[in-house]
Parts: structure tokens; sequence; C-alpha cells
């Protein structure tokens, strides 16, 4: 797999780490960054070797959002075919995450602003430094908060009052509200962060894939689905998973009284 200059990919013991890597600017987007994480994403369907994934930023800091001078001033001479080709793409990166069967978490110290409030957003899990700051800061430069889906999952994440706040005003979330609100799943200490997610990672990997796997479909779907509909779905999910060499792995452990080491079949 090759690896752009902005973004380190590194594969230890089947968890894939992502670091945006330009430190010195805070970790910005670039439109190359966004089409390399997209294509990324969407390879993760297939990748059997690669049962968790980490997102974090170099340095001291997550990711300051869209580039100024390399995104933010292109776009504003861009032909309107030409930014709707962008919004598509950023909205593609978004969907190829929430697709991909692996469970991202990400790992956010410092600032977290526009587009990287939004990876942060669509991860399956957030996890803050205490010095972690959240912005989603669209309306800051006369657009909308209704960018890459902020208006469909940040609601659902956090309530329809809480989003609408934030995304109105482009304020500013530390961690401490983060973490009453619900954004974040724990507050840690900065030089604590990394280690700590690495840890709710392996403890992941370590567990059933397919399971995993199903349970990520199924919030993604059932968010759509009338509640008949979703009791269904996770019967005839349930019912195939019955079926794999985890719950017989399971069983087996359990009677022995033993760890379980699943093998993700």
């Amino acid at each position: 797999m090759n690896m752009p200059t902005a973004l380190r990919i590194e594969r230890h013991d089947r968890v894939m780490t992502l670091t945006l890597d330009r430190p010195e600017r805070k970790n910005p987007l670039t439109f190359e960054l966004y089409a390399d994480l997209h294509r990324l994403f969407l390879t993760l369907r297939d990748d059997d070797d690669t049962r968790v994934v980490i997102i974090r930023g170099a340095g001291e800091n997550f990711c300051s959002g869209g580039d100024v001078h390399e995104i933010i001033g292109p776009l504003t001479t861009s032909t309107p075919n030409e930014q709707l080709a962008f919004t598509q793409l950023t909205g593609n990166l978004v969907k190829a995450m929430r697709a991909c069967p692996q469970p991202i978490l990400a790992s956010i110290d410092g600032v977290c602003a526009g587009a990287g409030a939004i990876l942060a957003m669509a991860s399956d899990l957030r996890y803050l430094s205490t010095r972690a700051s959240v912005a989603f800061l669209f309306v800051r430069v006369g657009l909308a908060g209704c960018d890459m889906g902020a208006c469909a999952m940040l609601p659902r994440i956090i309530g329809l009052g809480r989003a609408s706040e934030l995304l109105f005003t482009g304020d500013a979330l530390d961690a401490p509200r983060a973490l009453a609100w619900g954004f974040a799943n724990a507050v840690v200490e900065p030089e604590f962060l990394h280690k700590h997610v690495a840890a709710v990672a392996r403890r992941f990997a370590d567990g059933p894939t397919r399971a995993h796997a199903a349970t990520k479909l199924a919030l993604h779907r059932e968010i759509s689905m009338d509640f008949d509909s979703a009791i269904d779905l996770e019967a005839k999910m349930q019912a195939e998973l019955m079926q794999s060499k985890d719950f017989a792995i399971a069983y087996e452990a359990f009677s022995r009284k033993q760890t379980p080491i699943f093998t993700g079949e």
C-alpha cells in the first residue's frame, strides 16, 4: 500500500493506525488527503487482516479541518461543478467510513475542527484528551452546518438541540462537555490518550470480528428503519452469526472456563 506524505498508515497485529501527518499545520485536510482516505476506507471492506482502525493526528492536535490555502482558497474560485464534485467526495469519505466493517476509534488531542470534527463524528467511538476541543466551524466561513452528514449524524450522537447549537454557532465543545453530551466515550490526560485508545483497539481486535461488523452495520442501517423491520433484521443477522466459528469457540471456551480466542470466522 502506497503511503501518502500527509498520511501515515501503520498496521500491527490486526490494528490499522491512520495518522494525519502535518503537525506543523495542525494536520489539515487537502484535496489529495480526502481522496486518499476515501480510497483507503473503501479497500477496508475486503481487508480481512484489519479488525479495527484508529485515526489520530501527529503531534498535539487531531485535525484543523480543510487547509485554508489548499482547499478553501481554491474553492472560492472553482466552478459550480468543481465545488459539487468536492462536496460529493467529502461526503463519500463519510459513507466509506460508515460502510467499512471495522470499528473506527478516533484518538482526539488538541484541535479537532471543521472537517476534522466530521472525521471524529463519523468514527464509531471517540476518545478525547483533556485539552481537546471540537468545533464544527462551517458557519465561520459562510457555509451551512449541513456538511458531510453532520445534520444527519450529530443529532443522533448528542441530541437535536445540542447539535443545532454547535452547527449554528460554530462554537467549540471542550472535553468535559463533550463527555457530558455523549460525543466523547472517555476523556483521558494527553500523555495517556493514545495508549488508552490502543488498549481499546486491542480488545476489539481480539473480539469476534464478524459480530463487530454486524453490530456496526445494524447501528448504521436501523437509524432509518421502523422498529419491526429492525427487529427482523437483527433476528436474521444474529441467526447467521450462530453459524460462525466464533460462536462455537465462545461456547467451548465457556464450557471449559477459558477465555475464547476468536478467529474472526
